[in-house]
């Protein structure tokens, strides 16, 4: 359709020809008017064009103004919290005395007429002191009673939004007791009975307890309410045989576990039923957890990740709080005694080994209170050290039920399993995609592949964007080994293009996206990366990655940082577990940086390569890593690969390109939109501002579930 001038010279050449043929047809107010027409037409148009770039700049202002409240937010509680230390502290409380007497003098004129700083805490000239803000934005306790708190009027909201459901299922609560502390039993057994959802019984399992007030207890709590089954065993079975002993009585729709010592918030049920309501398809639902102290104090969150079955491996994050459908716990018999420290493991297990993960449900909220004493694992590792033998005995078992064998070792630090699987054989060959333009650091990243590389079949395949230096034309020319190759590209800089270039002319079935500023940190990288990427269903797989001062680069993208995607952990010290343990485990990411990414190449060709006409530099990776997760594949992150990353310096640094860097993050954004802040990988829970794992102020879920508004 034609717009403006091109439009009205096309309505006159018609009244012309009209003219010709028929004399009559010439009318200089039909003229007239038809020109108002076109002008009207165009005006129009203008005012819309205006409009739609008003529209853009005001979401991109709302976009900022969000991140600047979120910022400001952190800054206030930063300084609530440094303000409570100083309140809180030794040295104000005996100075009481001392600021009271000099109240009066706290403003003091001063010789030149102005007023001194006695009331500020620090000289005139020196620095306001300030504690970092991560440890403001990671205060927890502050965070939960903002957020995370239910008062009268929330808890009826919730209970309405329960009030409209066509089914409110009954909801069997599983608790093994042994010898607990009446008074963690009884808060147990009270958190249940204040869950705003109604419809559940307690089905309680005495394990033989030698303590006589556990039994008397159990007794008036069961003629409390005639929701609460007791069941009396004869002999001590332990913690699988009293679950199952509970079991045998429950009739509810669906089972809960609870440990004898632990709580449940009032609104746990509600939200897992709010939840089934939603995904009816639903066999098994779990939530995040924290810890609480003898006093009741919380802390240690664990804000978890959508299901994901490599994760599982190596960590058990399912258990608390965790809700299965009873035919299926009745099916696999229950729990298995012999794994006692990880029966709960053991059973998450054996349950994802009969259904699809799509009937996984994660909740993003804490919906479990796990109670940290001098005998329970949430207050160190080797209150139980049985459970960390367990564990590993228990994956190692699903692996030979599922068809995966592969070695499973325990990690110390954690206690959590690495697994490290097979590659294949033969080893299937694996192409090296190295772009470069004079890269200083071309000689070392290829010499350090070529040299410290364990894996047996591979090729570099060198891409030349139009360098020359004589040296670096020179070491590419002349080098001897014949596994190395050279393609000219002289083309202008376009990243994308050139690596769907190269990956055209590679002769592997595996394609390794390679910067040419990174260098072998560990001689079985690609070992680890090639039998990752062979596992079913796996087409990409990312590395890990070093600054030169040996801090982290990068460990998995997290999508929404920043506005599009963030590196995971970036500047963490190499040697760190992570958040929560993770970044000691494989797992699944929704992307990882192309510095150092494996690819299936039927996978590469199936969802087209890299973007190369909106993304020729920055987020091509990710955008790539989205459309094979679109495509049905997984991505996955693997610490096992280490290299050290001289982050772009070949590059030049990203301000020469900031109109560019602007566009391809609006593009991402328009292509992507809410998908970039709800990565399965991170947690709503957790910052979009920082890399730091640190918590978002808010959060962005609300208590059913669905995105905050």
């Amino acid at each position: 359709m034609l717009h403006g001038p091109e439009a009205w010279e096309e309505s006159r050449r018609r009244v012309v020809e009209k003219q010709d043929s028929h004399p009559l047809l010439l009318d200089r107010g039909a003229v007239s008017r038809l020109r108002q027409l076109v002008h009207s037409e165009e005006t129009a148009r203008q005012e819309a064009a205006r409009l739609a770039t008003q529209l853009s700049a005001t979401q991109d202002s709302l976009a900022g103004t969000k991140k600047a409240l979120e910022h400001i937010l952190n800054v206030l509680v930063d300084t609530e919290r440094r303000l409570d230390e100083v309140l809180g502290s030794t040295s104000w409380r005996i100075t009481a005395g001392v600021r009271k007497l000099s109240g009066g003098l706290r403003r003091v004129t001063s010789p030149g007429g102005g007023v001194t700083e006695a009331g500020s805490g620090r000289l005139p000239d020196e620095p306001p002191r300030q504690a970092p803000l991560t440890t403001g934005r990671s205060d927890y306790e502050r965070w939960a009673r903002l957020f995370d708190t239910l008062d009268t009027v929330v808890k009826k909201q919730i209970a309405q939004r329960l009030e409209p459901l066509s089914e409110h299922p009954l909801i069997s609560v599983l608790v093994p007791v042994y010898n607990t502390p009446p008074a963690f039993l009884r808060a147990a057994v009270e958190s249940v009975r204040d869950q705003v959802y109604e419809n559940w019984e307690l089905c309680i399992a005495d394990d033989h307890s030698t303590d006589p007030a556990v039994g008397t207890l159990l007794t008036e709590l069961a003629a409390s309410d005639h929701r609460i089954k007791v069941v009396a065993r004869p002999e001590n079975g332990h913690i699988a045989a009293a679950t199952n002993s509970a079991l045998e009585v429950a009739q509810g729709e669906w089972v809960a576990f609870l440990d004898h010592d632990d709580v449940l918030p009032a609104h746990a049920l509600a939200l897992v039923v709010l939840a089934l309501s939603q995904r009816p398809e639903a066999a098994l639902v779990y939530s995040d957890e924290d810890k609480v102290d003898v006093e009741g104090r919380r802390f240690d969150p664990y804000f978890k990740p959508d299901f994901d079955p490599l994760l599982l491996l190596g960590q058990n994050y399912l258990a608390h709080f965790l809700v299965v459908r009873r035919r299926l716990v009745q099916r696999l018999g229950g729990l298995r005694q012999g794994f006692e420290g990880a029966q709960d493991w053991d059973f998450a297990l054996r349950v994802t080994e009969l259904i699809e993960p799509d009937q996984v449900v994660h909740i993003p909220h804490v919906l479990y209170h796990w109670r940290a004493h001098g005998q329970s694992t949430a207050e160190a590792l080797d209150a139980k050290p049985y459970a960390v033998d367990a564990g590993r005995r228990t994956v190692t078992e699903h692996l030979l039920r599922t068809g995966g064998p592969a070695e499973v070792t325990t990690i110390p630090v954690t206690g959590h399993n690495r697994i490290r699987w097979p590659v294949p054989h033969p080893a299937p060959l694996v192409t090296m995609v190295v772009p470069t333009r004079d890269g200083r650091y071309l000689e070392s990243c290829i010499e350090s592949v070529l040299r410290h590389t364990t894996y047996p079949a591979f090729e570099v395949l060198i891409v030349d964007n139009g360098s020359e230096d004589p040296a670096i034309l020179d070491y590419m020319t002349r080098h001897p080994d014949p596994r190395v190759r050279v393609m000219r590209d002289a083309r202008p800089f376009n990243y994308s293009a050139l690596n769907n270039a190269a990956v055209h002319e590679a002769r592997g079935e595996l394609v390794l996206l390679l910067n040419d500023d990174t260098e072998v940190a560990s001689a079985s990288w690609l070992d680890d990366m090639v039998s990752q990427v062979s596992r079913p269903g796996v087409g990409v797989v990312g590395a890990k990655l070093y600054y030169d001062n040996g801090t982290i680069q990068h460990a998995g993208v997290l999508l929404g940082i920043g506005g599009v995607a963030g590196h995971a952990y970036r500047f963490w010290a190499h040697d760190s577990s992570g958040y929560m343990g993770r970044l000691l485990l494989a797992q699944t990411m929704s992307a990882v940086t192309g510095a150092c990414m494996l690819v299936r190449r039927e996978v590469w060709q199936a969802v087209g390569g890299l973007e190369e006409e909106h993304l020729a530099v920055a987020f091509n990776d990710i955008d790539f890593c989205l459309r094979v997760r679109q495509a049905g594949w997984r991505v996955v992150w693997t610490p096992l690969a280490e290299l050290v990353h001289h982050e772009s310096v070949t590059r030049g640094p990203e301000t020469l390109r900031i109109k560019e860097f602007v566009a391809e993050t609006r593009f991402m954004q328009k292509r992507w939109g809410v998908d970039l802040e709800r990565d399965p990988a991170y947690n709503p829970n957790l910052t979009l501002v920082y890399e730091d794992w640190s918590l978002a102020w808010p959060p962005r879920v609300a208590y059913g579930g669905e995105p905050a508004p």
